[in-house]
């Protein structure tokens, strides 16, 4: 597989477009994609692919306002699929338009994901251009939804439901100093505690009524001794399984008694524990204090992403580590994913092999994203190589 990749380097090197690449990552951030209004962007996205003459699909999947991108590049030989995924939107932050240098571009959008969506364009033009599939195909996907808590992969979802995925998938998220293996599971709960009478000065608090404040200390005691339960189990990349307290609000004044108080955090899993059962745990710690304090206790329960694994030993995994290899010398080490993304919905919903690695970027969710071009065009090589060594062996997944 080394060979074969160091022979055909030269040609994939000369082959990569810095200017194109950097031409459609600039036309992706001019475009303002906030989470859920993502359809421009697509639209955008589906006319670059178009002009190109790549044929392009436009699958709903659940989201009518911005129908996702989908090409399928077919080699005409059999052989497996690989799929490079984006996502098109942005956080909600203040829209900062395209810059380009020599060395970086910035805007909205650049680091988290628009510019690595693009590098994943140019190795699908590269590959069309050098003929380089053995066999197989290359299925490029872009959607919406992404961003929590204004999207929650609702699209991406629909589409891995409807079999629109390949066998393997790349994603170009800014991830490029370690290859990730395994990654937890992330969900989001808020927790509202009320009592039935209004708020009223503390020397008339109706001594009937529970202490919303005083139930929810108690609440972050219990949270915080489950969360010492959840502790034990750990792994030695990912780190421990949590229960976490972000934010506790009650009252107007020090000397209210208020009628509600709320708390907000996070819940963090790792593989092999399934949605259902983090649901139930953290639904039993309220059931619980909601009997004994008879307080009335609402909570929203969000799950954003499955946990994430990804078996070393998978075919796409050597033949990502041999396109590295052939382009830096050297393979790219074992870590964790220390966010959640979409990789954690392929494996989690239907076990297929992801690897997160994009570009060398920061600041995202931020208004300061930036990302370099020279990485640009390393991923974009690496993608192409990875899908070269990948494709045309062996069988497609069943």
């Amino acid at each position: 597989m080394l060979d074969l990749l160091r022979s055909v380097q030269p040609k994939v090197s000369q082959a990569v477009n810095r200017r194109r690449l950097v031409e459609t990552a600039v036309q992706l951030i001019a475009v303002p994609s906030p989470t859920g209004d993502g359809g421009a962007v697509a639209d955008r996205l589906a006319e670059l692919l178009a002009a190109d003459g790549f044929v392009v699909k436009r699958p709903e999947g659940g989201h009518a306002a911005a129908p996702a991108v989908l090409v399928h590049m077919d080699s005409g030989r059999p052989g497996r699929t690989l799929q490079f995924d984006g996502h098109l939107d942005t956080v909600h932050l203040p829209f900062v338009p395209p810059a380009a240098s020599n060395e970086q571009i910035t805007g909205s959008g650049a680091a988290d994901m628009k510019a690595g969506l693009a590098a994943a364009v140019e190795a699908l033009r590269v590959l069309r251009e050098t003929n380089l599939l053995a066999g197989g195909s290359v299925l490029l996907t872009a959607h919406d939804l992404h961003e929590a808590p204004w999207g929650f992969g609702q699209q991406l979802d629909h589409l891995i439901a409807d079999h629109q995925v390949g066998d393997a998938v790349l994603l170009p998220e800014p991830l490029s100093d370690r290859l990730p293996v395994v990654g937890r599971g992330a969900a989001t709960w808020k927790v509202h505690i009320r009592r039935q009478g209004p708020p009223v000065h503390e020397v008339m608090r109706p001594l009937d009524e529970p202490n919303v404040i005083a139930i929810g200390a108690e609440l972050v005691r219990r949270i915080n001794e489950w969360s010492d339960k959840l502790n034990t189990k750990t792994d030695p990349l990912a780190g421990c399984e949590s229960a976490f307290i972000g934010q506790i609000h009650s009252g107007e004044i020090y000397n209210q008694y208020p009628q509600e108080c709320w708390l907000e955090g996070t819940r963090r899993w790792l593989p092999n524990t399934q949605r259902q059962q983090v649901e139930d745990g953290w639904r039993e710690v309220l059931d619980v204090l909601q009997r004994e304090s008879h307080a009335r206790i609402e909570s929203e329960f969000r799950f954003i992403r499955d946990a994430f694994y990804l078996d070393q030993g998978d075919p796409l995994v050597k033949a990502f580590q041999a396109g590295h290899q052939t382009l830096a010398g050297q393979t790219l080490r074992i870590g964790a994913k220390p966010f959640v993304d979409d990789g954690n919905s392929f494996w989690g919903l239907r076990q297929i092999p992801a690897i997160t690695h994009g570009p060398l970027a920061g600041g995202q969710h931020t208004v300061n994203e930036w990302v370099s071009i020279d990485d640009l065009v390393r991923v974009a090589q690496l993608y192409a190589l990875t899908a070269a060594a990948y494709c045309g062996v062996s069988e497609p997944r069943t």
